[in-house]
């Protein structure tokens, strides 16, 4: 079960929300310091780390869940944010060049499903980056929060299900070890935190980041599924209009 999306907004609005998503950022800056002319798709709830696409990147957008919800995203300008089923895409094949996948992979209860669709929107040459909970760590021990919910895993487990579904992991990284926490003396040093735990403490990171790219010569065995039309699934949750919701906090 997903997480409700108005409980996520307030988490990236509140203090320790603003430094995850500035530690969390860094890391896929470091796997994808370019972006130019591609198009970037975020699947779960991603667009607290997509912003710094949009001035690069030919198209970015996101996809949010219908047993989520979803929120207006950005707060300027025109919407590009959808609410859609995670097992049926409404993108045409080999339409996108890079996927990032936070606070889904651990929530979905159509796992196999939602990663044959990121499977077939991704380019020949696109690569996934998946963010999800490590199962170690004090984080997904702690329901305050999102990373406290759904299913952890262990860095083996996770390559182990993009192996599954006809992704290979490239690279990996890591990221939060300080402790989910408000205080301010522990969120002043957060930096320190991460270079520490980076270079001693992986295996108790917060969150696990694996760059995966797309398996193209085993897809020859893929059973083709019968066409059909791609419909963006009905509003299961609100939709948060600007009006209805506070806007996201920038840095």
């Amino acid at each position: 079960m997903y997480s409700d999306v108005v409980d996520l907004r307030e988490f990236y609005e509140g203090s320790l929300g603003q430094v995850v998503r500035r530690l969390i950022r860094r890391r896929i800056r470091e796997l994808w310091p370019d972006v130019t002319g591609q198009r970037v798709l975020g699947i779960g709830y991603a667009t607290p780390y997509l912003r710094p696409f949009r001035d690069e990147a030919e198209r970015v957008m996101a996809m949010m869940p219908a047993s989520q919800g979803v929120v207006f995203w950005p707060s300027e300008g025109p919407g590009l944010v959808t609410l859609t089923d995670e097992a049926e895409l409404p993108l045409p094949d080999m339409s996108v060049d890079r996927v990032l996948l936070i606070h889904g992979l651990e929530y979905t209860e159509h796992l196999r499903p939602m990663l044959r669709e990121v499977w077939r929107v991704l380019a020949g040459g696109g690569r996934l980056i998946a963010i999800v909970p490590n199962r170690r760590s004090i984080w997904a021990r702690s329901d305050r929060t999102p990373f406290g919910n759904g299913s952890p895993y262990s860095s083996s487990q996770l390559k182990k299900t993009l192996r599954a579904n006809l992704f290979v992991p490239e690279k990996e990284s890591c990221a939060l070890f300080m402790p989910p926490a408000r205080s301010r003396f522990l969120l002043a040093g957060a930096g320190a935190w991460e270079e520490i735990g980076a270079r001693w403490f992986k295996a108790f990171a917060g969150v696990i980041v694996v760059e995966a790219s797309k398996q193209i010569y085993a897809s020859a065995g893929r059973v083709k599924a019968p066409e059909r039309s791609r419909l963006l699934a009905p509003a299961a949750r609100p939709v948060f209009g600007r009006s209805a919701s506070h806007r996201e906090t920038e840095e």
